[in-house]
């Protein structure tokens, strides 16, 4: 993709839990995302997700597969180029108590990055840090606080001024709000979106919270257990979502209007993720799909393209817009 800042090509993500145990916590996942857009990231707790951006930024090192970063494969870039690389790619921590040193000053904490890449110092290190906070809608005199003084909204600017210190193209936002109150979630929403247009960036946004994902996302992508499930544009994928897991997700959002919530069929997934040290075969999400057939348990569904830029990885569905059963015959496709 010409206009692709960063390529997953077929990555892996194991963590060895035993002698001979592995936990695939990132398990073969293909996509790509374009400059300048937001990229939605969704699924349950435990499907992958965080450690999906950490290996895409660097903090874990895949176990398979390929991050190209404008078109460059970032696991052979090395020395000077590999500084230069990491500067470009940052991230925003769920957790904005943890993610914070709680012994160092916000002007400290905000130039960290500053220092490690030799950028200011003396007065103009200052400046940048004055200029950042006042950017994330703080003021010049909370660089002598600690982040024990702040609240958690105020605490996520802090790391979010932090993430634009070193003029980053690509930032990786690890569930931002899922910690903090829902009033304050909307207005972290909104300075991302505006800071988005203002600094050029482009976001991969990890929630499980699909109502704010859609808001803010150009296009999403469902992970169930170390798996994408499916990939479209954000209102193709509301309007239309085609895999059992999406829909289930999707009828889980709370409706305003109650008339509308009385109307609507909540679709109730049994039992619990299962173990990604040993996950099902087949169809990872079989063993709670409510439309499993005896083909899921036996083939890994293939990733296809069911409908223009709408990605699915189904029995449910083949190029033909049918179903497939177990002895490979194709018949009309189930009415989801």
């Amino acid at each position: 993709m010409s206009d692709a800042l960063v390529e997953v090509q077929q990555v892996k993500k194991y963590f060895n839990v035993g002698r001979n145990d592995s936990l695939k916590a990132v398990d073969n996942i293909s996509f790509f995302i374009k400059k300048g857009e937001t990229f939605g990231l969704v699924g349950e707790s435990g499907s992958g997700k965080s450690t999906l951006g950490r290996t895409i930024v660097g903090l874990h090192q895949a176990t398979d597969g390929r991050i190209v970063y404008n078109g460059n494969d970032t696991s052979l870039v090395k020395g000077k180029d590999a500084r230069d690389l990491n500067r470009t790619m940052q991230m925003i921590f769920q957790d904005p108590e943890a993610s914070l040193n709680p012994r160092m000053r916000v002007m400290d904490i905000i130039a960290e990055g500053i220092d490690a890449h030799g950028l200011l110092k003396g007065k103009k290190r200052k400046e940048r840090v004055f200029q950042l906070l006042e950017k994330v809608g703080l003021s010049a005199e909370h660089a002598k606080r600690y982040p024990h003084e702040f609240s958690g909204g105020q605490r996520q600017r802090i790391g979010i001024a932090r993430a634009l210190a070193v003029e980053p193209d690509f930032i990786v936002a690890d569930e931002p709000i899922s910690a903090l109150d829902v009033s304050i979630q909307a207005q972290i929403v909104n300075l991302m979106e505006d800071l988005k247009e203002e600094e050029g960036l482009t976001y991969l946004f990890i929630a499980h919270d699909l109502g704010m994902v859609k808001h803010i996302s150009d296009r999403i992508g469902v992970m169930y257990l170390g798996n994408l499930m499916e990939l479209a544009d954000s209102d193709s994928l509301f309007d239309e979502p085609l895999h059992p897991y999406t829909q289930a997700l999707l009828s889980a959002i709370p409706v305003p209007n109650p008339k509308e919530a009385s109307e609507r069929e909540r679709i109730m997934l049994e039992g619990d993720l299962p173990s990604p040290i040993s996950p099902p075969s087949g169809c990872r999400f079989r063993t709670r799909c409510p439309h499993a057939m005896d083909v899921c348990s036996e083939v890994v569904p293939e990733w296809r393209e069911a409908k223009e830029n709408h990605w699915v990885a189904c029995h449910l569905y083949t190029n033909e817009g049918g179903e497939t059963n177990e002895g490979g015959e194709t018949n009309e496709k189930v009415d989801l």
